[in-house]
């Protein structure tokens, strides 16, 4: 493909992609989030400039400082300053804290997201500590941001759609069907590619978003032809888990998708049935665990 066809090829994705943005009422990045992300892709970042976009927003910049100081990152001395923060988080952890804050907020128009949020941050902190006891090369950070962005296609689709409520109990209570079918057969589009779109959107790395995009396909997961990166799969499945043992420990938000996906993610990970319940334990106070 010469260069002329490359260029008119991703112009043709930026207007779908601006246009899907648009019409479903996907959250653009925020500018705070643009700003903090362009200077981190600098050959040199300043930290003073970081901590300064930080603190523009007194909400963000607290919510940093309480994210560090969270159990998850296990730092001994508590930090006091937005500074602070980025310097024990680093660069890479930083970022993704950012998104994640700011994703929370951006649905204000969206009601009932508490549980889906709580849902959601403790699908983050397990990946995390699932993906510390996994020899797989998948980074913790990268495991907790895609925990936290996941599913942020469904806050999207309820806010578009009204009807969207009833059709998400459907998916979430059919253990046959996939998820994003059942999602299609009524609307024009499905939360996980709508999440997708939007992580793209918001700077997230390429095998984050298409985990996203794919984390209901199972042939995506399993089959030898798929062009899904590993990482990408890793990730699917770390969170995957992480969601079938806060259900089975908390019993919160039954969904039946480990019936499903359950064995491939397992096959990813290289574990059986005797790991798992090791897990089960181990990770019962990290499930539990508020922020």
């Amino acid at each position: 493909m010469n260069a002329l066809a490359q260029d008119t090829g991703k112009s043709a994705v930026d207007e779908m992609l601006a246009r899907s943005i648009i019409d479903i009422g996907i959250p653009p990045c925020p500018a705070i989030l643009d700003r903090f992300i362009a200077e981190t892709r600098k050959d040199e970042p300043d930290l003073k400039r970081l901590a300064t976009i930080i603190s523009t927003d007194v909400s963000l910049s607290a919510s940093l400082i309480k994210t560090a100081n969270s159990p998850y990152f296990g730092m001994r001395q508590r930090v006091r300053s937005a500074n602070e923060a980025l310097t024990v988080l680093g660069l890479n952890a930083a970022s993704r804290a950012i998104a994640g804050i700011i994703l929370r907020n951006s649905f204000p128009h969206v009601p009932n997201l508490e549980r889906f949020w709580d849902a959601s941050a403790r699908i983050a902190r397990v990946s995390g500590w699932l993906a510390q006891q996994f020899e797989l090369k998948l980074q913790p950070e990268d495991a907790y941001t895609y925990g936290l962005f996941r599913d942020c296609g469904i806050p999207v689709l309820l806010g578009r759609f009204p009807v969207y409520t009833s059709i998400l109990a459907s998916a979430n209570q059919d253990a046959v069907r996939s998820f994003t079918a059942i999602e299609e057969e009524t609307l024009p589009s499905n939360h996980a590619i709508v999440g997708c779109l939007l992580a793209q959107s918001w700077w997230l790395p390429e095998e984050i978003c298409l985990a996203i995009r794919n984390h209901h396909d199972l042939d995506a997961l399993t089959s030898e032809t798929s062009s899904l990166p590993v990482m990408s799969r890793r990730l699917v499945a770390t969170a995957q888990l992480s969601e079938h043992i806060i259900q089975r420990q908390l019993g919160l938000s039954r969904t039946q998708e480990w019936i499903k996906l359950g064995q491939a993610c397992m096959d990813i990970l290289g574990i059986g049935e005797e790991s798992l319940e090791t897990l089960y334990e181990e990770a019962d106070q990290i499930a539990a665990a508020d922020e």
